[in-house]
């Protein structure tokens, strides 16, 4: 069996809403990705057997196959085809694992696995809810609903966060350190898996983006504490400021048969020890983090303690915090570059982002073994663990 392996990995700067991308078509950010992988790697389009993108929304501008169309945009051989999958905020996560399962496979030697999303220009539920009228969760089936309690993940995080019995103190210095971390990370200069992108200043000018819109420099603890809670008026704990931010923006990552990159001289860069996805309670639904990663160390036959980097996608700060109360882990080796409360969550581009932060992050502090987890809206998760070679 053929071994998959990351050559290359990079992600747009996450723009803010309405910020840097609020002009820039998805499918052209998409192309951005595409092309600068390929570049960074120095492999000709042609190569690629395979394209997987993930996008939540597909609908509107991001609709009739975006990966197809983002490949013919980045001016790709007609011959490099491509399919758009949604497996809601673990979309581009199952696009890497999807593109390397097909090299594993043996019927691709070089697939890409990306994602992509602007939710400025299409907004989140667009493909559910085209008119606005019911936040997303009218257009279910009655029937669905009337044998699951779907609820908007904002209430499930409220039950999270009281599940586990966390405070509103608790999930806001949880966010404030993110910011932090994030901060002193892009202020060390561009990571290694950002990609200079183009988009435009608030004047409306051209400019090129090479960090993440929505982080801070200092978050005040007072106005903090100050947002009101969203999703419920009368003891709530869950804000605008301890939530992921909604963004814009695009990955990619370059999975290749090992054997063939090495014949090739492409280096490399890390392999796969699990790729996992499971299914959980729909109701509560952020909480599938916390089995997907006892099974991913499982598979990977390794243990917690032996991991050097731990990302895990800040959706909302309950979702950490609770499984960090299952793990307790050492929280510095936790989203040490912080996380989507900080440079945003652009839906089906988060998941390749965060797996080409995690690979830049451990090349940068010299670690090996990496695990990236994700929740996902109806109950699943997905999680994977990599080994820097």
């Amino acid at each position: 069996m053929a071994e998959p392996v990351i050559v290359a990995a990079v992600r747009t700067p996450f723009g803010k809403r309405g910020g840097a991308f609020r002009d820039t078509r998805p499918d052209a950010l998409l192309a951005q990705a595409l092309n600068g992988v390929l570049a960074r790697a120095g492999l000709e389009p042609s190569r690629i057997d395979d394209v997987v993108c993930g996008t939540v929304t597909q609908a509107g501008e991001q609709g009739a196959n975006i990966g197809r169309l983002g490949v013919l945009l980045a001016g790709f051989p007609a011959s490099v085809p491509a399919v758009s999958l949604n497996r809601m905020c673990g979309s581009s996560q199952q696009a890497v694992h999807f593109a390397a399962q097909a090299i594993a496979a043996g019927d691709a030697r070089y697939a890409i696995g990306c994602g992509v999303e602007n939710m400025t220009r299409v907004r989140m539920f667009f493909d559910i809810d085209p008119d606005g009228r019911y936040a997303g969760f009218g257009g279910l089936n009655p029937e669905l609903r009337a044998r699951h309690e779907l609820i908007h993940q904002g209430e499930s995080a409220e039950r999270v966060a009281a599940q586990w019995g966390l405070s509103r103190q608790a999930l806001d210095e949880f966010s404030i350190e993110s910011h932090r971390r994030a901060w002193a990370a892009q202020a060390a200069g561009p990571t290694r898996e950002i990609l200079a992108t183009p988009g435009v200043d608030e004047a409306g000018a051209t400019t090129e983006l090479r960090r993440d819109e929505g982080v801070r420099e200092r978050v005040d603890p007072q106005k903090m504490a100050a947002l009101k809670t969203i999703f419920r008026e009368q003891g709530g704990v869950i804000t605008a400021g301890n939530s992921s931010q909604i963004s814009d923006g695009a990955a990619a990552v370059l999975i290749a048969d090992r054997e063939a990159a090495q014949a090739e001289g492409l280096a490399p860069r890390a392999r796969f020890l699990a790729r996992v996805v499971i299914g959980s309670d729909p109701t509560l639904q952020l909480d599938g983090v916390i089995p997907a990663t006892k099974l991913a160390l499982e598979r990977a036959r390794v243990s917690l303690g032996d991991l050097d980097w731990i990302e895990l996608n800040e959706a909302f700060a309950c979702v950490p915090l609770a499984w960090a109360r299952e793990f307790e882990p050492d929280m510095a080796k936790l989203n040490p570059w912080g996380g989507a409360i900080a440079h945003g969550h652009p839906l089906g581009a988060t998941g390749a982002g965060l797996m080409a932060k995690m690979l830049a992050g451990l090349e940068a502090s010299g670690g090996t073994l990496g695990l990236q987890t994700m929740c996902i809206g109806h109950g699943m998760a997905t999680a994977t663990i990599i080994e820097r070679i």
